[in-house]
């Protein structure tokens, strides 16, 4: 265990998501000389481990978790109480979160009930409804409540926090899956450039297979299980059947409400649609990265992929009915499409046609509304000279 200090900040994460976004404000808080330790919560393990890896931020703590009750408050409950005791043995001078996990929002609460001041990384975003995304617009706004500095990704972040009059500070720094994805990008297209392409099996099927369009699907969102997710299998399958020059790249989420309902639909599908239709497993980042940069077209319920995609170019249909990040689609990047089967195959149809959502205009050119690739050192400089100044950040008080 690392001896206490009261000048280390922590970085709680242990989610894909969170790992990926967080990972630019550890190497950048390093950089500026910050002793950040990485707090890994065990909430993902398998997908976790080789993204430490790339980017290379070992944890130096790490959480086990037993999960024996498969529910939201155990998972809530097991996970503050872990956190808190790793916070009470560093006793850091501040607490980051990231985003809206069951990781997070423990991490926060955690923090907050020790005196520990909390930043929020990619705070303020909001769907304004508490049941979708659920449970992270729940999380979203309770991490809100307790942390000392806000970093919004956007204006309109930033904005929602103001409207909610939250204690702290809020700086907006653009989102640091930008930092990451391009980082990704560029090392993936190196190597290939070198002759030396990263293992990425999935990828060389779509090479091999001859097909001129390319279509990275992702869907996991809990409102999206049961009939909503075999709605969007079979657009999958409808697609492939009115695009005879596209392959389709889906890899599949873990959770086997997921994994059944596409299966079933993948199974019954003709010898023709499967040989184009590969399902795959949870990809690490780096290959994940690279179907994304050659793909004609991202079919996604992920928060994440909607901003890397943006960041990489590529156009988006958002298999739901809200997204809390509303500049994908007012700029023009991406289009809600529901679940509904027809409004997907039609717009997906369409894109793969001529390479333009329906009715919008091409992003080339056009300014990433989530930043320059710059998050992590923004944040980083807001840090340093907070933690570093002449007077130490206090936490906010909290009601007892």
């Amino acid at each position: 265990m690392t001896s206490p200090t009261q000048s280390c900040v922590v970085a709680i994460m242990g989610t894909r998501p969170e790992i990926i976004k967080m990972a630019p404000v550890v190497l950048a808080l390093r950089k500026q000389g910050m002793p950040t330790h990485v707090l890994h919560t065990g909430q993902h393990e398998e997908m976790a481990w080789p993204l430490y890896e790339f980017f290379g931020i070992k944890p130096a703590e790490i959480i086990r978790l037993k999960r024996e009750v498969p529910t939201l408050p155990a998972l809530a409950s097991e996970l503050m109480s872990a956190i808190g005791t790793q916070l009470s043995s560093l006793q850091p001078a501040a607490a980051l979160v990231h985003g809206d996990t069951s990781s997070a929002a423990m991490g926060a609460l955690a923090a907050a009930f020790l005196q520990i001041p909390v930043g929020h990384v990619e705070a303020g975003l909001r769907s304004g409804r508490m049941d979708e995304p659920f449970p992270e617009e729940i999380n979203r706004s309770l991490i809100g409540r307790v942390s000392h500095w806000h970093f919004a990704p956007t204006a309109q972040a930033s904005s929602n926090l103001q409207r909610e009059n939250v204690p702290g500070s809020v700086s907006i720094v653009g989102n640091t899956v930008v930092d990451a994805v391009l980082l990704a990008a560029q090392h993936v297209r190196a190597q290939r450039l070198a002759g030396q392409p990263i293992a990425n099996p999935d990828y060389q099927w779509f090479l091999d297979s001859g097909l001129r369009k390319l279509v990275l699907v992702t869907a996991h969102r809990r409102e999206n299980w049961g009939a909503p997710m075999e709605q969007i299998a079979s657009a999958v399958a409808a697609l492939l059947q009115q695009c005879p020059d596209a392959a389709v790249i889906w890899p599949l989420h873990l959770n086997p409400l997921v994994q059944q309902a596409v299966r079933a639909v993948h199974a019954a599908c003709t010898p023709d649609i499967q040989q184009r239709w590969r399902l795959s497993a949870p990809l690490d980042y780096p290959p994940m990265v690279e179907i994304m940069d050659a793909a004609n077209l991202l079919l996604t319920d992920s928060g994440g992929i909607q901003e890397e995609g943006l960041s990489l170019h590529k156009p988006l249909l958002v298999m739901r009915d809200v997204t809390e990040r509303p500049e994908v689609i007012t700029c023009g990047g991406g289009l809600l499409v529901g679940t509904d089967p027809h409004r997907i195959v039609s717009a997906a149809a369409s894109v793969l046609a001529d390479g333009r959502l329906p009715g919008l205009a091409p992003t080339h050119g056009q300014a990433n509304p989530f930043g320059d690739g710059t998050s992590g050192a923004q944040i980083a400089a807001v840090l340093r000279k907070h933690l570093h100044g002449a007077h130490a950040a206090t936490p906010h008080p909290l009601p007892v």
